[in-house]
């Protein structure tokens, strides 16, 4: 199967923030990608590539970014689509490891977040917001961007943290249910998936 092919090569937290960081740009990875899962799931249109214009905007004051940065942020856009589609669920948030201390995964679940409600915003700002579903997950996601990240390393904080991770991936996938568009090109995820390369 095509998906499970390039699960190897899966672009991971670690080495997408290395790579921002070399690069000297003030971002973090689990923001990016909750802009570019934002903008998806609020109805971005796969042929659409301005989207790198916009992470120049918000991340770089408007310059462009190195061709490495670029590359990271282009495969994490395709690789999110793949796994969007996927149906077996396969889309996971970019967040860090779970040897990582909790604080900074926290702080990463927020920026995601955080990230996600802009990258919406900037894709439905033309259009009225829809379902009271989707606006309780906006309401909800700027309460979770607003937790501390004072967390306890303890069993119970740990648990509340895989609890929430889950109801944020789960709620990004019901906001493309409810908003997404389909690839027109070829109509098929097979297409798709080989233009991860």
């Amino acid at each position: 199967m095509t998906i499970s092919s390039t699960q190897s090569n899966k672009l991971d937290f670690a080495s997408a923030q290395a790579n921002i960081t070399t690069e000297n740009v003030q971002a973090h990875a689990s923001e990016i990608q909750g802009v570019l899962t934002g903008l998806i799931c609020a109805g971005f249109p796969f042929e659409k590539q301005d989207y790198l214009a916009m992470l120049h905007d918000l991340f770089n004051n408007g310059e462009d970014f190195s061709a490495s940065i670029k590359a990271v942020i282009k495969q994490m856009f395709s690789e999110l689509w793949t796994d969007i589609l996927d149906d077996t669920y396969s889309f996971q948030l970019m967040l860090p490891d779970d040897d990582d201390s909790l604080a900074e995964r926290g702080h990463a679940l927020g920026v995601w977040v955080q990230g996600f409600n802009l990258g919406f915003g900037l894709q439905q700002k033309d259009k009225p917001v829809v379902s009271a579903e989707i606006k309780e997950v906006l309401i909800d996601f700027a309460e979770i961007a607003n937790l501390s990240d004072e967390m306890e390393e303890n069993e119970d904080t740990e648990q509340a943290y895989f609890e929430v991770s889950e109801y944020v991936r789960m709620s990004a996938l019901l906001c493309f249910t409810e908003l997404g568009v389909l690839p027109t090109q070829s109509g098929d995820k097979h297409q798709k998936s080989s233009t991860i390369h």
